[in-house]
C-alpha cells in the first residue's frame, strides 16, 4: 500500500536554557536525528571568526545594513549582545516553513518572546533545565571553556533565566542527555501532527468522505 504523505506547514522549534544545561548538545543530536529540521542562521554585525563560514554559521553584514533591515521589520527577533547585533531573517524562515521543513532556534527568553509576538501559531518552545544547581556548576567548570569569574557570572545569571520557564510550551529536565533527546523528538513528532499544521488535511478528508 502506498504511503500517504500529507503536506504540512513547518514549525519553529525554540530551545532555551541557562548556559551549561546542555542545550547545544541537544541541538546537535536533534539536527542529526531529524532530516527535516534545519538550524536557524542569524544575521550579525560582529566580525567573522576563524573557521566560520558565511551562510553556514552566520550572515555577516555591516551595522548600517542591519539597522535598516531591522527598521523595515525584516527580523523575526533581534538583540544587541556585547555591542554587536544579531537577528533572524523572517523571509528565510518563512521559505523553510512553506517547504514543510522545521527550523530550530537556539535563543534566550527575550528572543522567544519576540518570536511569540510575531508568529505564535508557528512556534513550539522548550525550556531545558539542569537537574540541580550543583550539576549546572559542574558542567560549566568541567568543560574548561571559561574562567572561574565567567562561570560565577553565568551561575548568577542562571537563576534569572530559569525564572522564565512558565513562558514555554514544554519543559525538559536534562539529567540524561539521551532521554532528553528522545523527549525532544517526541515533542517534535506530536507538534508536526497538529491538525492546523497539516494543510492538506481538509482536502484529504473531503476525498475520503466522497469515497476516494
Amino acid at each position: 500500500m502506498a504511503r500517504i504523505d500529507l503536506h504540512r506547514r513547518g514549525l519553529m522549534l525554540v530551545l532555551s536554557s541557562p548556559s551549561g544545561a546542555g542545550k547545544t548538545t541537544l541541538s546537535r543530536l536533534l539536527l542529526a536525528s531529524e532530516p527535516d529540521l534545519a538550524m536557524s542562521i542569524s544575521v550579525t554585525t560582529r566580525p567573522m571568526r576563524p573557521g566560520e563560514v558565511e551562510g553556514k554559521d552566520y550572515y555577516f553584514i555591516p551595522q548600517t545594513e542591519f539597522i535598516a533591515r531591522r527598521d523595515r521589520g525584516e527580523f523575526l527577533e533581534h538583540a544587541l549582545v556585547f555591542n554587536h547585533y544579531y537577528g533572524t531573517p523572517a523571509d528565510m524562515v518563512e521559505a523553510v516553513l512553506k517547504s514543510a521543513k522545521d527550523v530550530l532556534f537556539d535563543i534566550d527568553w527575550q528572543g522567544t518572546q519576540q518570536l511569540k509576538a510575531r508568529a505564535r501559531e508557528d512556534l513550539v518552545s522548550v525550556f531545558i533545565l539542569p537537574p540541580s544547581q550543583h550539576d549546572l556548576q559542574k558542567r560549566l567548570t568541567t568543560r574548561a571553556q571559561d574562567s572561574a569569574e565567567i562561570v560565577a557570572g553565568r551561575m548568577a545569571k542562571a537563576s534569572d533565566e530559569m525564572s522564565h520557564w512558565p513562558e514555554y510550551d514544554y519543559v525538559i529536565v536534562n539529567d540524561d542527555v539521551e532521554t532528553a533527546h528522545q523527549q525532544l523528538r517526541a515533542i517534535l513528532t506530536a507538534e508536526r501532527l497538529r491538525r492546523e499544521r497539516q494543510t492538506s488535511l481538509p482536502d484529504f478528508v473531503k476525498k475520503l468522505r466522497n469515497g476516494g
